[in-house]
């Protein structure tokens, strides 16, 4: 069945896949279409979006996001108009920016925080959505002429795909979303990734960001999928630790283009690794 090229992700999102979608479907297994599609770091969905699966679980914890799934699901029309009202001006984008350090952040529906976000994701700099310790969006203004802000297509396309696939779409740990999978499951992990070096460390889309001791959790995760014979495959930085703690997997080494880094030089092409546990 043809696939829907206007079912594509609406929100730029640290770590993104688009470019390495080609890599990662080599390395997908046989008979996919019969399986149940489970992404447990869903971010901004590229590789979901692409295969467009029938049957999905999808999730994160990253409560904004998964608040902006369900209401481009539930209310497009809603979110279209009132992404129509912003305006692409410094002023407007911090007095917008603020409002997740102020009491009245509570108040605002569903619809708006989704769109706010959106927002945010289209105007900041480098399209970069990241938060502080305190889980307060803090991406500076990007200053571009003329951002995409509402992309209406993209919106009502998605928002009729996530309806009418049979798609789960959750916001609790990944751990939890494990619980209970079918024989016919396949997961697909893009944690944040750990980094390659001190400069390149981001983790900053998820409050508190992640450490060694996550990294080995998460291992621990694939150890018991892998044991009830549950198919996976994951992504993360080529570094040491990440090669020694899945040894025990088949390790594929692709080339991808990072403009995320503290420092300039530390920016373009760099190794990732694709690990999996079926041939």
């Amino acid at each position: 069945m043809a696939k829907n090229k206007l079912i594509a992700p609406f929100l730029k999102w640290v770590g993104g896949k688009r470019q390495l979608i080609p890599e990662i479907k080599r390395l997908l297994p046989d008979n996919l279409v019969r399986s149940v599609y489970y992404e447990p770091f869903v971010g901004g969905g590229a590789l979901l979006f692409e295969l467009q699966p029938k049957r999905a679980v999808i999730n994160d914890y990253n409560r904004e996001l998964i608040n902006v799934y369900q209401v481009v699901r539930d209310n497009p029309e809603e979110l279209i108009a009132d992404l129509q009202r912003h305006e692409n001006t410094a002023e407007y984008f911090y007095s917008l920016r603020s409002l997740d350090r102020e009491p009245v952040f509570g108040t605002l529906t569903d619809i708006e925080r989704a769109s706010r976000i959106i927002y945010l994701n289209k105007t900041c700099y480098n399209g970069l959505y990241r938060v502080n310790s305190e889980g307060q969006f803090n991406s500076p203004f990007g200053k571009y002429k003329n951002p995409n802000i509402v992309n209406e297509p993209i919106i009502r396309a998605v928002s009729k795909y996530l309806n009418k696939a049979d798609i789960e779409i959750r916001n609790e740990d990944y751990e939890q979303v494990l619980n209970d999978l079918p024989a016919n499951a396949f997961v697909y992990f893009d944690p944040p990734y750990h980094p390659v070096s001190e400069s390149s460390n981001f983790t900053g889309y998820v409050q508190g960001g992640w450490s060694e001791e996550d990294q080995i959790r998460l291992r621990n995760v694939c150890d018991a999928l892998n044991a009830r014979g549950i198919r996976f495959l994951l992504s993360n930085s080529a570094a040491g630790f990440i090669r020694e703690i899945y040894a025990a997997y088949n390790i594929h080494i692709v080339r991808a283009s990072r403009a995320i880094n503290s420092v300039p030089t530390g920016r373009g092409q760099v190794d990732e690794f694709l690990i999996r546990n079926y041939e």
